[in-house]
């Protein structure tokens, strides 16, 4: 695939990306130190801080969601590349509160290094945290280990229910249940159809034939469950509802978070049609849709798919979602 994008010197990318993402959100977000984008307006010190790190190339994740009622800092990588140590021990000194910090990590193996060597120098600094990895992707089995499964859209909403909890002066132990309770209980799935290239090497990231998808696809290309035919919408749908609703164990009765999370390339009008999809199989179900987004908050690129989240919602977890917010991504009255 030829590479058609509007960019500059691909070392710039990420510098350059940033400097836009500033300026047109110049009332929520700033950007320090170059690669940390964090409030324009700080969170008062005496309240829990939300500190995460993601590799740019996903946009409008990660940085997306830093504003009142989310996170506080965004340490962003290069292109599909996590920050190093430093920048992220950068991120939480500045983080750095009586109230403490939730540290968000990804589950991908950069993230991961990166985090983990930024936290030991956080811990013989003396800084208060406490981590939570994201790790909800469902495509290597349901029970399969944590450190076995990515952590996709998941982290979205995730932001958005510790945010709340941060922002309402819950303590850190507090936030900390709270987000690790939603983390326990949601899931996702992706579906590809088409490729993305890397908008700095111009490259495909993976390969599919012209009638092919291929459910379980990572966001960066990665293996999921392999190739087959493409299908309807419906049939796509309940495919895929089906499994998140038995890796969550939902029940006729229980209320689900949905989200339809677009890769970059799917239409809005793709996305409603599974959305449609899948209530109708949620409602054979007896299960409520108690909330929903449908739209794109994680993408890769170009890539045309979408990942499919749901995630059992208790009343607390219901009032976190609909807190208000506001950031680039997500806002809430």
């Amino acid at each position: 695939m030829i590479m058609k994008k509007f960019i500059n010197d691909p070392k710039d990318l990420t510098k350059e990306l940033l400097e836009g993402f500033a300026i047109a959100h110049s009332d929520i977000v700033t950007v320090k130190s170059e690669k940390i984008v964090c409030r324009t307006q700080p969170k008062p010190p005496g309240k829990v801080a939300l500190v995460t790190l993601g590799g740019a190339g996903h946009e409008p994740a990660l940085s997306g969601f830093v504003g009142p009622g989310a996170l506080d800092f965004s340490v962003v990588g290069d292109i599909f590349a996590a920050p190093g140590p430093p920048k992220v021990l950068e991120a939480l000194r500045m983080a750095q509160r009586d109230a403490g910090i939730l540290f968000i990590v990804l589950n991908h193996a950069g993230d991961v290094l990166s985090a983990d060597m930024a936290a030991d120098m956080a811990d013989k600094e003396g800084i208060k945290y406490k981590k939570i990895l994201t790790h909800e992707d469902i495509a290597p089995g349901a029970d399969a280990p944590a450190e076995d499964k990515r952590g996709l859209v998941g982290c979205c909403p995730l932001y958005k229910i510790a945010g709340a909890a941060a922002e309402a002066g819950k303590s850190l132990d507090e936030v900390y249940a709270i987000a690790n309770r939603f983390n326990d209980n949601m899931a996702t799935l992706a579906v590809a159809m088409r490729t993305a290239t890397h908008p700095a090497s111009g490259q495909s990231i993976f390969e599919l034939t012209d009638d092919e998808m291929e459910i379980g696809m990572g966001q960066h290309g990665e293996a999921g469950t392999g190739p087959s035919k493409i299908l309807t919408a419906d049939q796509t749908a309940e495919m895929m509802c089906s499994r998140l609703v038995a890796a969550v164990k939902a029940k006729a009765g229980d209320r689900l978070l949905l989200v339809i999370n677009g890769a970059g390339a799917t239409t809005l009008m793709e996305m409603y049609i599974i959305l449609r999809g899948c209530k109708k199989y949620l409602d054979a179900q007896g299960i409520h849709i108690a909330a929903t987004h449908c739209g794109e908050w994680l993408t890769v690129q170009e890539m045309a798919g979408f990942q499919m989240f749901v995630a059992k919602m208790d009343d607390e977890l219901l009032e976190c979602y609909n807190a208000p917010c506001r950031t680039p991504a997500m806002t809430v009255q």
